[in-house]
């Protein structure tokens, strides 16, 4: 099938803010909310440290860290009920709650903190982990007190420890303020559904009220595909769709009459093509610094009306509050017409060579990247993009054979460092030693301005060896009614399910 050859799109306008439609029908009546997460139940209800977006909402409803993120993104407390920063900002002092492990052993500093050091230690190796770094030491002290030492100053210290990965887990049980049943299956790990209630507030380290229950609601959980979950809210079963991004936008039709209100997050993160080979036609910089000269990004996402989302040449996202602004936009002033000219000039210098080698006259390169109608659509306009320099685009079947890679991740936190980390060498390859380099200098510095600064020249560094193709923003919607008043779109694109299951008084 040619890579035109795909369903239309509906076209909306869609503000990057929050609302399409206001919601009006309540859903709920049975005491439960029923949400729907994209995607397949081996991922969304994945036991590891590796998780989906949608088992990341899982393991922070049934298992608890140090601190959490709420509906809005910010940090609150979760089995820590306070924390204190040193003077020097090199130590975190947190105080547990009166809590219980799971077996009902009292949760005390000696075992918080090894059980924090054995998922850190299990993190090594994985872009977390690489976040992680700056924690020199998680000990025990006086009482209910853990001491996190730092290496140098991270200001990020609390987002980075709220992750669901950061978990606080033991055996026999959750952590966390709700307990998961799979339900609707022979064999209940194969289950698509779960239910998800919550534990009495003494469990949870909280005041104990007889009528708590009076403010809570159960939650059906169901991983579902795209076009089921949006087919199940469009006949109102379902309240809540979590997990949405450009691959399954198309899917979501609303007209004058809809009671649905389609929530777009305006997230931070990476959405680009990863280079995954420097060999051929990948293994000349010019030709792939031709690659990211010859988008015009806007047009790439054109098809699908998206008020406010960010297109960027850079690695990290631009305008981050650490961000010192010393890199600048790539060929911003050059028209698009000149830059793929000269980025076909250099895939045919190229290919002269090639031939002359005596291989194939051709420029083809395959990318690896999801199903679903949205990505047809991308797919089918990035082809025609590299189309004009003189590249032919194919989609590989496996990520592993592909000479391209397409990136949509959302950040963890609002730094430089995250989106450098993405791409360290001890992650794999291609990659840039002087950029990594560069941000373990950084990280040597307790001055914010020169840490900025090394950071800054670390993404130059990053930049000029173009081993990564920038795009923008990551997209990710949600469909949520109005009576789920939990729901708040946010620069995470996190919604934790507990704040969903809650009746406001």
């Amino acid at each position: 099938m040619a890579l035109r050859d795909i369903p239309s799109i509906r076209r909306l306008s869609i503000s990057a803010a929050g609302l399409l439609l206001l919601a009006g029908c309540s859903g709920g009546d049975d005491g439960t909310v029923d949400i729907a997460v994209i995607g397949t139940p081996a991922s969304v209800f994945a036991d590891d440290l590796r998780l989906s977006s949608g088992a990341q909402h899982v393991r922070a409803a049934t298992q608890s860290g140090l601190v959490a993120l709420n509906a809005q993104g910010d940090v609150v407390p979760a089995l820590a009920e306070t924390w204190l920063p040193a003077d020097d900002g090199l130590s975190f002092y947190f105080r547990l709650r009166d809590t219980d492990w799971p077996d009902g052993t009292p949760m005390s500093a000696d075992t918080a903190a090894a059980a924090l050091n054995r998922t850190i230690t299990a993190l090594e190796g994985t872009s977390l982990g690489r976040d992680l770094v700056v924690i020199e030491e998680v000990r025990a002290m006086a009482g209910r007190v853990i001491e996190v030492r730092l290496s140098s100053p991270e200001p990020y210290l609390l987002q980075i420890l709220a992750q669901p990965e950061l978990a606080l887990r033991a055996e026999g049980g959750g952590t966390g303020p709700m307990v998961m049943t799979r339900l609707d299956a022979a064999d209940r790990e194969d289950s698509n559904a779960a239910r998800l209630a919550f534990k009495p507030p003494d469990q949870r380290g909280l005041a104990m009220d007889e009528d708590w229950q009076e403010d809570v609601r159960t939650i059906t959980l169901t991983a579902s595909d795209a076009e089921s979950a949006i087919a199940r809210f469009d006949t109102g079963e379902t309240d809540v769709v979590l997990g949405g991004t450009l691959g399954a936008l198309p899917l979501v039709e609303l007209g004058p009459l809809s009671t649905a209100t389609l929530r777009i997050s305006a997230t931070i993160g990476l959405f680009g093509l990863r280079i995954q080979r420097e060999d051929g036609l990948l293994g000349n910089s010019g030709v792939r610094e031709g690659l990211a000269m010859a988008l015009d990004r806007e047009a790439l996402l054109a098809d699908f009306n998206l008020g406010g989302w960010v297109s960027t040449t850079r690695p990290v996202y631009p305008d981050l509050p650490d961000d010192p602004g010393l890199v600048a936009e790539r060929w911003a002033d050059r028209p698009i017409e000149d830059l793929r000219s000269e980025a076909a000039a250099r895939v045919a210098s190229w290919r002269q060579q090639f031939d002359a080698e005596g291989g194939a006259n051709a420029a083809e390169l395959s990318i690896h990247l999801p199903r679903g109608p949205g990505w047809e659509i991308f797919l089918g306009n990035l082809a025609e993009q590299f189309a004009t320099i003189g590249i032919t685009l194919v989609r590989a079947e496996s990520s592993a054979g592909a000479d391209l890679l397409l990136i949509d991740r959302v950040a963890r936190y609002p730094s430089p460092r995250w989106f450098l980390n993405q791409f360290h060498c001890s992650l794999g390859r291609p990659c840039s030693e002087i950029a990594d380099l560069k941000v373990e200098a950084a990280l040597q510095q307790t001055d914010p301005l020169a840490r900025a600064a090394l950071m800054a020249e670390a993404e130059a560094d990053l930049t000029l060896e173009n081993i990564y193709i920038p795009i923008g923003s990551p997209l990710r919607w949600s469909l949520a009614r109005g009576s789920v008043e939990g729901f708040v779109p946010n620069i995470y694109a996190f919604h934790p399910l507990p704040q969903l299951a809650e009746i406001p008084r």
